[in-house]
């Protein structure tokens, strides 16, 4: 049962998103299976400074409002991820500066992996989805499918969807996120060609790091 401790914490998490910039005024959308039951910020409501009553309250299944606050139109995808993974709990539509950047540029780097907490948390390899049109059933088609054995997926045009177990799990993850992003752009801004992890590498840390990892986003 969802109570006034739950709907604290969503805000409480909301705000650690909006106060870490990873999303700004109303871009960017929140979601948290509790049970059958899903918590979702609203629409229209900005993530970094949402109050209690603009948290959406949905059934899992049917996405049926439980107490009449309309949640964000991609609660569909939110959900579907959901329903599709077992281990989500918590689901992060993000538009970080540098991340987004990189997914409103043309010949973009192949890859963000500059670190090993890339590869480690966020995924070896992170998809990415054309241009869709934001709260579409297509782009909600598109993210459930990226997502099915991922954590991560860059849509392109628009901004970062991220999964996890818990909130710690999918801050986390965005975060790894902007900061190779913000390595990478700043590297070719200065002239510098991006020094990524090779195959091999990556290897060696999923080798050396499975089995130690509680959160490991290893596909």
């Amino acid at each position: 049962m969802i109570t006034k401790y739950h709907i604290e914490e969503f805000v409480r998490q909301a705000h650690r998103v909006g106060d870490a910039g990873l999303t700004i005024c109303s871009s960017g959308n929140l979601s948290w299976r509790l049970g059958d039951e899903v918590l979702v910020s609203g629409t229209g409501s900005w993530v970094p400074s949402i109050a209690a009553h603009q948290v959406a309250q949905l059934r899992l299944a049917t996405g049926e409002v439980l107490n009449g606050v309309k949640p964000s139109m991609e609660s569909v995808f939110h959900r579907g991820v959901m329903l599709k993974r077992p281990d989500v709990n918590v689901v992060l539509h993000f538009q970080s500066p540098y991340a987004t950047m990189l997914a409103c540029c043309k010949n973009r780097p192949a890859s963000i992996a500059v670190t090993a907490e890339i590869p480690l948390h966020v995924g070896r390899v992170i998809p990415e989805i054309p241009f869709t049109t934001p709260g579409s059933p297509e782009l909600a088609e598109a993210v459930v499918a990226a997502l099915r054995n991922r954590n991560a997926v860059q849509l392109l045009k628009h901004g970062q969807v991220v999964c996890g177990s818990d909130f710690d799990d999918v801050f986390q993850r965005a975060m790894f996120f902007e900061m190779a992003s913000r390595t990478v752009w700043q590297a070719l801004a200065a002239g510098l060609e991006p020094n990524l992890l090779t195959e091999e590498e990556i290897d060696a840390l999923e080798m050396h790091f499975i089995g130690h990892l509680t959160k490991d986003g290893l596909f």
